[in-house]
């Protein structure tokens, strides 16, 4: 009589989950990086926006935690000198700042986050979570078409347009510091290239947890 030999089951292997990405996209004034940030955004419901802390008061139509979080000026110093802001700033005497905790949580939920944001604020964030942070830097396809873009606003006087270039060519002097860098001659092509960096991101074999547990119990 033949005997049957009953394969040995494998235990179950846990899951693969995947912890999230911080995309920072920084650019200079006119560059579009608003633009792809809000196009991601709308194309991906699972991409969250955070939500600023700021010191200035609620315009018409802002509520509290939905646009931004309005603090006192003291009260915002307190929470970047405690720690609780991945990034900060001060400008015109106006606080401004991203909140570490909501960040930190969507991240070991396995949710995606986007900044749009400056230089500074990059180096800022980066600093706090460097194994988060996959940064992309946008360009014009050149200082003539910025500028024509900026003038073609029509929102803005000469002098105001002048100050935006001069700090244009401040921002984009620090593009080296980026993961990525994209020029936006074309709009629909540069937001699907934003949304390829992120894919990629998604895909870092550090980010997939558990992912050599799984590969292990392949028996090689």
């Amino acid at each position: 009589m033949t005997q049957t030999t009953i394969p040995t089951r494998t235990p179950p292997v846990a899951p693969v989950r995947r912890r999230g990405v911080c995309l920072v996209i920084s650019a200079p004034s006119g560059a579009g990086k608003s633009t792809i940030a809000n196009a991601l955004r709308a194309s991906e419901p699972q991409l969250l926006h955070s939500v600023s802390v700021t010191t200035r008061q609620p315009r018409p139509g802002e509520s509290d935690g939905i646009h931004y979080h309005f603090r006192s000026m003291e009260e915002f110093t307190r929470m970047a000198e405690a720690g609780e802001m991945l990034e900060w700033a001060t400008v015109f005497g106006r606080g401004y700042g991203t909140p570490r905790a909501p960040v930190e949580q969507a991240l070991a939920e396995g949710r995606d986050m986007v900044f749009d944001i400056d230089w500074q604020g990059h180096r800022q964030i980066r600093a706090a979570l460097p194994g988060d942070v996959i940064s992309l830097f946008v360009l014009p396809p050149s200082i003539a078409e910025l500028e024509r873009r900026l003038h073609g606003r029509a929102s803005d006087e000469a002098d105001e347009i002048a100050r935006r270039m001069q700090a244009a060519r401040d921002e984009i002097s620090h593009w080296n510091e980026f993961d990525h860098v994209i020029i936006n001659s074309d709009l629909d092509q540069a937001i699907a290239e934003a949304r390829a960096v992120l894919v990629a991101a998604r895909l870092e074999r550090h980010r997939q947890v558990g992912l050599a547990d799984l590969v292990a119990s392949f028996g090689v």
